[in-house]
């Protein structure tokens, strides 16, 4: 049964469908990860930096990344490496049975 993240785009080959999945998941990592770790920051931890908000969290981190900080990278990349993970799983699985 396949998924379909390996199910072949229409034209696609597999190096433009991966380049296609990465960028997605890199800017769902930039844009929209930092606004939900904020919400959810606030909902556990309370408001962040004095009450600077979501945008603040989210420049900090564009900064931190400009910086080279790894846990600004992690916190980036984490979409697409956790699919990465999911991926090596999924096919380790596969061998076994």
């Amino acid at each position: 049964m396949a998924h379909e993240l390996d199910t072949p785009v229409a034209g696609a080959t597999n190096w433009q469908r991966e380049v296609a999945i990465a960028a997605a998941l890199l800017a769902f990592g930039l844009l929209a990860l930092p606004f939900a770790v904020y919400i959810v920051g606030q909902q556990v931890l309370g408001e962040y930096g004095d009450g600077l908000g979501a945008l603040a969290l989210a420049e900090n981190i564009w900064v931190d990344l400009l910086s080279f900080r790894l846990v600004a990278w992690v916190l980036v990349l984490s979409p697409y490496l956790t699919i990465q993970l999911a991926r090596g799983v999924r096919r380790i699985w596969r061998r076994r049975l």
